[in-house]
């Protein structure tokens, strides 16, 4: 007899899932009873956030489902806040969750871990909440979640199985020899031709990609040199453009220089972005105004109607789109002064950037050329904030933080423990400030029973700097801004993870650089920043 669990087990496996996060709880035991026979490696966490944005990193630096397993009640709802980064952010994640039997799931009388409509609660975090009531149900609902992960707008995905059906028998279950196919959909022809045309008329196009069209970055890259216009990617898009590129514009989109090229281009080539406001409106100063002529292509066709409805809208893959509409085109190779324009927009946008900003993104740029390699994740901190808006990362590593989208406190350790188990071998930089970092502090011990070599660096200011002086600015006295820091070399040591403690940013490229070859997971202390 096959067990439920079991079955779960093997479904994941003919998935190709590598590894699932999670704490098991007696609620969960039964979904583990074939984890430890299989080739799946378990995480444990030490909290079930933790499991959510170790998932969110793997997920983003592999381009495959992040897979977190947790109890039901607090599990879930301790995850909810990583969902939901996931789900702004449109990262694949499965959530696998136990819930309470039915006649216990929503009975008032005080059940262990009993949560009132524990999967309407998910509905608001993810792209889609399903309970399993029978055994048949798991191949099918699995099949959904992936579709949705390869074939639809990406997030995350929750599936709770009650307590006592993962003990059911589902030998009899038919499972699929392999991964079933679930393909994007592709532009429709006709406006595709249109684009073509739009391309061919325009004199100043400008290329936008956003987080959906990672995939798609060489022929964006391509289409932009066959157009020779600028190519500008959002945060989430920032590692995809090659940080020489003369038609490359590594800063952020809301910026005067780069909005200005935006608004006076006669053609914009939206490809995966949602145009939110943590992008196009950075601190509130009034959004981008709306290109004078738009095509937007996104695999969302809701999320094609938001904020700027297109000129010619195309509901489909950005990375197939980019491949098509760059084969139409062919290499014109027209001399439109693209590498001209891409310059100008650069210094008039680096002339706005405050002096501590500048030297923010020089401590980056650094770091970033002693180790091209390094995957920079980031929490919501001082240096994040500078990078998101002129740091470029180059295409052989990654940036991608927590400051953009729901934007929570504690994001940068776990999800670089996810990204480092993601891509095993290669160096990934944490950065967060002492503020973020005690959020979720104790996952050092995760990285310490891993042996990843993670690059913890905290910007230790002594609390919440940036919340200091938004009260102030607005003459409002400053009050909780200043949880006391512990101290972090302490920490890590008892942990066994070697530290340093470093008075002021000189010499922190150094550290990293020393640490990335000890190849072995390190805490920099930065204070006085």
């Amino acid at each position: 007899m096959a067990t439920l669990g079991e079955t779960l087990v093997r479904l994941l496996e003919i998935y190709g899932t590598e590894i699932v996060f999670g704490i098991p709880g007696v609620h969960t035991a039964e979904l583990y009873r074939g984890l430890a026979g299989s080739p799946i490696r378990h995480v444990t966490p030490r909290h079930e956030q933790g499991a959510g944005f170790m998932a969110d990193g793997y997920a983003r630096v592999t381009g495959k489902p992040g897979v977190a397993m947790v109890i039901s009640g607090p599990g879930l709802a301790n995850i909810a806040t990583a969902m939901m980064q996931a789900k702004a952010d449109s990262i694949p994640m499965l959530v696998i969750a136990g819930v309470n039997s039915p006649g216990k799931m929503d009975s008032g009388n005080g059940h262990l871990h009993e949560m009132p409509d524990q999967r309407g609660f998910a509905d608001h975090v993810a792209a889609f909440a399903h309970t399993v009531l029978t055994p048949e149900e798991l191949p099918q609902v699995m099949a959904r979640a992936f579709a949705v992960f390869e074939s639809a707008r990406p997030g995350p995905v929750m599936i709770e199985i009650p307590v006592r059906l993962m003990r059911a028998d589902a030998g009899h279950v038919a499972l699929p020899d392999r991964k079933p196919e679930a393909r994007p959909p592709a532009p429709d022809p006709q406006r595709l031709a249109a684009v073509v045309e739009a391309c061919r008329a325009a004199t100043s196009p400008v290329i936008l990609i956003g987080g959906g069209a990672r995939r798609g970055a060489a022929d964006a890259l391509a289409l932009a040199e066959s157009l020779d216009c600028p190519l500008i990617g959002t945060i989430n898009a920032r590692a995809c453009l090659p940080k020489d590129h003369p038609l490359a514009v590594p800063l952020n989109v809301g910026m005067e220089g780069v909005r200005d090229l935006l608004e006076e281009s006669d053609l914009v080539l939206a490809f995966g972005t949602e145009f939110g406001p943590t992008d196009f409106d950075i601190d509130e100063a009034g959004p981008v105004g709306r290109p004078k002529k738009l095509v937007r292509v996104d695999i969302d066709p809701e999320q094609l109607m938001r904020n700027f409805q297109p000129d010619i809208g195309l509901v489909g893959d950005a990375a197939m789109a980019l491949r098509q509409i760059r084969a139409a085109l062919g290499p014109e190779g027209r001399k439109a002064g693209g590498a001209e324009r891409a310059a100008g927009a650069i210094r008039a946008a680096r002339e706005t950037l405050p002096e501590d900003y500048r030297a923010h993104i020089a401590l980056l740029d650094a770091i970033r050329d002693r180790i091209p390699e390094a995957a920079f994740v980031g929490d919501s901190t001082q240096l994040v904030y500078a990078g998101n808006l002129g740091f470029g990362i180059g295409n052989r590593g990654h940036w991608f933080n927590s400051a953009v989208g729901f934007g929570t406190l504690g994001y940068a350790l776990p999800a670089a423990i996810g990204a480092a188990l993601g891509r095993p071998g290669a160096p990934v930089v944490a950065i967060a400030g002492d503020g973020g970092l005690q959020f979720t502090l104790a996952e050092l011990g995760t990285v310490a029973d891993c042996g990843v070599p993670v690059i913890v660096v905290v910007w230790n200011n002594g609390g919440y700097l940036e919340i200091r002086y938004c009260m102030e600015s607005r003459g409002i006295a400053p009050e909780g801004v200043s949880p006391s820091p512990p101290d972090f070399a302490k920490v890590a040591e008892a942990y066994g993870i070697g530290a340093t403690v470093l008075d002021g940013p000189e010499g922190v490229a150094d550290a990293v650089a020393e640490a990335v070859f000890r190849n072995a997971p390190f805490v920099i202390d930065v204070r006085g920043v």
